[in-house]
């Protein structure tokens, strides 16, 4: 591949999955995968010095810049810290270190714990707390002082000999009793579990409601003050000071004397990192003195006198016992692995997803294997790997299912699709699924319809599909005081479907098993009350005004998510139009591909799905666009927005969206309009190349009001 291509192509890559990983909390990949990608970008940009970019991914920090929080500049730039994996490595930045350093010179380094959650600047002016900025772009952040103010271990007043005014970094934490707490909380509430403490506390930093950050009880930890202080001449000697301040600095650094020491140190807490309270990562080594630290500088990204060492995720070899086989709500098969109960990473892991028949095929599983198990950061386990030498000989190689394990359907698999799906929509796990869905938060919003509730009508008669929803209202005698006896599920149901995000609610280790049964819920009767059906009844008739996009999206149709539902409604207005459409019409839209579109069609086709589209017709389900949403001032005409406004982007893009017009994420031979605010920068240069309107948020407003 032509080598020029291939540095734009990693800079769009990694903007990405930057993107992912700051602003949207959702990581798609592991920290190894991502650094391997930014070395070859490194790589190939020394070889071609004409590619030059300062926006390039190696010229800056990832961001997390949200447009719901003032934006402030860092005094101080936030930088990243370069990541290692390997001893062979450590001693490499060791030499680095002595190279740059007058012949001679001492070496400490300090020793710290890796805090995996999200990073903090804070200001204190007299001893007060008067500002915390997120890491942002490096170079300005989010203001979320008053979110901060809500962390007990941070203080408000300092007390000592603290200077007049200086800067502290740190690191805002969720602990794991908390995260185990607010998952189930979340569960409970027919929410999607966080993925991660990480996660958790990077959301909980970007809350609106300050009391709801309170409740959620995060942590942080401090370790680095890049203020200059009269006196201190070292970073260990500033920890201490700041101890003395009244600030929760890490615990457990150590100065070391030679790079043996600091691996001992990393051998150590590899091993004792289960025992923390709070998720670690890996180790942060440091040059102690500030003056070597001035000497050696930096690079446009990191310090030269600092790295990260990045801890592998943890593995566990155990036997697999048995795979079933899990249904979700568009019919894909999702085969789990049934292991040996084995503990790895803080909990006790019985069970894995295996994804697909080509992830069992290259894994080359065979009837009890022993598997390695990785779990990293996230909730789900997943086996990476097979011990041969352990294998029993005679083995079979496992084999796919041809028929579904619920209903006895045969099971297809479309060319170009890595999952076998059930195609009978009366499958008993899809209409579950299709219900919980069809009543989520995002779909249509009935408050109340959770799980056992859905699973409780299903199992008395009283509904069927979606459309039987909406009859529940003339029959309100009936629903009080059903009651169903509920157990806890055993070993072999606990639920890990993949392809649909509501029913990962379902999917925890064994400890969350067990957390539930010792709060008294092993074995319960459920009961519908009055009240509670009142108020089910009253979410129920209160969902029909959800308007056109949450219907779409609230019908489940295979491949389109959110996003694409707010498009369709955008674009087709009504469901007449869109019963009416072929799939050309739908390849139209900006982001509507060759697979969505036939979906699209194949739904809107099936007399089925339109038998229950004329029911909820009938029962008063709104089928058009709000008025809110009618005005075609932009319609047909697709904005890209990026770069810092005056208001969240959020509020942009429903100003688009309710003049007619789609929000794309993405810059393309599409794109009418670029709205680009201060710092943009790569979309802003793409839509320069492909020459796109330019518009700033002055010119914007005045096109918005008709001039």
């Amino acid at each position: 591949m032509d080598e020029v291509k291939r540095i734009m192509e990693l800079r769009e890559l990694l903007e990405y999955h930057n993107r992912r990983y700051y602003i949207d909390n959702a990581p798609e990949i592991g920290d190894i995968e991502f650094d391997m990608l930014m070395h070859e970008l490194e790589r190939l940009e020394s070889l071609h010095p004409e590619c030059y970019d300062p926006n390039s991914p190696t010229c800056r920090v990832g961001t997390d810049l949200s447009n719901d929080f003032a934006t402030v500049p860092h005094e101080y730039p936030m930088l990243s810290l370069s990541n290692t994996y390997s001893r062979e490595e450590l001693i490499d930045f060791d030499s680095k270190v002595r190279r740059g350093l007058d012949e001679g010179t001492a070496i400490e380094y300090v020793c710290e714990l890796k805090y995996d959650g999200t990073s903090i600047s804070l200001i204190y002016e007299k001893g007060a707390l008067v500002r915390a900025v997120t890491r942002g772009d490096g170079v300005k952040g989010d203001d979320v002082t008053a979110n901060v103010r809500t962390i007990q271990r941070i203080p408000l007043r300092l007390h000592g000999d603290f200077p007049e005014r200086f800067e502290i970094r740190g690191e805002i934490l969720m602990p794991f009793s908390v995260f185990d707490r607010l998952n189930i909380e979340r569960v409970e509430a027919g929410e999607q579990p966080f993925a991660n403490p990480r996660n958790a506390a990077a959301g909980t930093l970007k809350l609106q409601n300050s009391s709801v950050v309170a409740k959620r009880r995060l942590d942080c930890y401090l370790y680095y003050i890049p203020t200059p202080i009269p006196a201190i001449e070292s970073h260990f000697d500033s920890l201490h000071k700041a101890s003395e301040w009244g600030l929760n600095v890490a615990g457990n650094y150590k100065m070391c004397n030679s790079i043996d020491d600091v691996w001992s140190y990393i051998e150590f807490w590899n091993e004792k990192r289960g025992e923390l309270p709070v998720p670690i990562d890996g180790v942060v080594i440091k040059v102690n003195s500030y003056s070597a630290q001035e000497q050696l500088g930096y690079t446009a990204k990191s310090p030269r006198w600092a790295i990260a060492y990045k801890f592998k995720a943890e593995q566990a070899c155990t036997e697999l016992l048995s795979i079933t086989y899990q249904v979700g709500r568009t019919g894909s098969i999702t085969p789990v692995a049934n292991l040996s109960p084995v503990h790895l990473a803080g909990t006790t892991v019985k069970r894995a997803s295996l994804h697909n028949a080509d992830v069992i095929a290259a894994l080359d599983i065979h009837e009890h294997d022993f598997v390695l198990v990785e779990k990293g950061g996230e909730i789900i386990p997943k086996i990476v790997g097979v011990d041969h030498s352990r294998r029993t000989e005679g083995a079979k190689p496992v084999e796919f299912i041809t028929i579904c394990p619920e209903c006895g359907m045969g099971l297809v698999r479309e060319e170009g699709e890595a999952n076998h799906y059930c195609i009978n929509p009366n499958c008993p796990p899809r209409v579950v699924a299709a219900i919980e869905h069809f009543a989520s938060r995002k779909a249509m919003n009935i408050e109340g319809l959770g799980g056992e509730i859905v699973d409780l009508l299903l199992s008395k008669g009283k509904i069927n599909t979606v459309a039987d929803i909406y009859t529940l209202r003339g029959r309100r005698s009936e629903l009080i005081g059903l009651e169903k006896v509920v157990d806890e599920p055993d070993d072999d149901s606990e639920n890990i479907v993949e392809d649909e995000p509501v029913s990962l609610a379902n999917m925890f280790d064994a400890d969350f098993e067990s957390r539930l049964k010792s709060q008294g819920t092993q074995r319960r009767v459920f009961r519908m009350q009055e009240r509670s059906v009142d108020n089910l009844l009253n979410a129920i008739e209160r969902s029909k005004s959800a308007g056109l996009a949450a219907l779409i999206y609230a019908l489940g149709i295979r491949h389109v998510g959110e996003s694409a539902s707010k498009d369709l409604a955008a674009t087709f207005k009504s469901m007449d139009a869109l019963l009416a459409a072929s799939v050309e019409d739908f390849k139209r839209i900006d982001g509507v591909g060759e697979q969505m579109a036939n979906s699209l069609f194949d739904f809107f086709s099936d007399f089925g799905n339109r038998m229950i589209i004329d029911s909820l017709r009938a029962a008063g389900v709104v089928m058009e666009s709000t008025s809110e949403q009618s005005s075609s001032q932009f319609e047909g005409m697709t904005f890209v927005i990026t770069g810092t406004l005056s208001r969240g982007r959020e509020e942009f893009k429903r100003m688009i969206q309710t003049a007619g017009g789609r929000v794309s994420d993405s810059v393309s031979s599409k794109t009418t309009y670029l709205l680009a605010g201060e710092s943009a920068g790569s979309k802003l240069a793409k839509a320069e190349k492909l020459g796109i309107t330019i518009l700033d948020e002055a010119s914007f407003i005045r096109m918005l009001n008709g001039n």
